[in-house]
């Protein structure tokens, strides 16, 4: 079902989207990533441990709101993973049995766009 670019999520579970959600410091994390981003510049730019920061993005991958976009050479000349959030918005609904989402996908052009901008 879709409605002004909203569609109902197929995927994922609910309770795994509502646990990668209320992590810590998950919110900021897909804040942060709706540019391409290593894990190494997610913790910089939210100062968080590097390990949280890792666990985080491992859970709203699983979750399916962050993937890896992939990979790129690091400053020290490692290859790294890169993500970016999936999705611009999420919707909960609390009145069924089941909690039922809501989301507004992010599309490729609007990636190209932003990473045109940030260049």
């Amino acid at each position: 079902m879709s409605r002004g670019g909203w569609t109902e999520q197929a995927e994922g579970e609910p309770d795994a989207l509502l646990s990668a959600l209320g992590s810590k410091y998950s919110a900021e994390i897909l804040c942060a990533a709706g540019t391409p981003k290593s894990a190494q510049a997610l913790s910089e730019d939210i100062e968080i441990p590097i390990a949280t920061c890792y666990r985080r993005i491992e859970e709203l991958v699983d979750a399916g709101l962050l993937e890896c976009e992939g990979r790129q050479l690091s400053t020290e000349g490692r290859r790294t993973n890169i993500y970016r959030r999936t999705l611009d918005e999420i919707e909960v609904d609390f009145s069924c049995e089941q909690p039922q989402f809501s989301q507004k996908r992010r599309t490729e052009a609007k990636n190209q766009l932003e990473d045109q901008l940030e260049h």
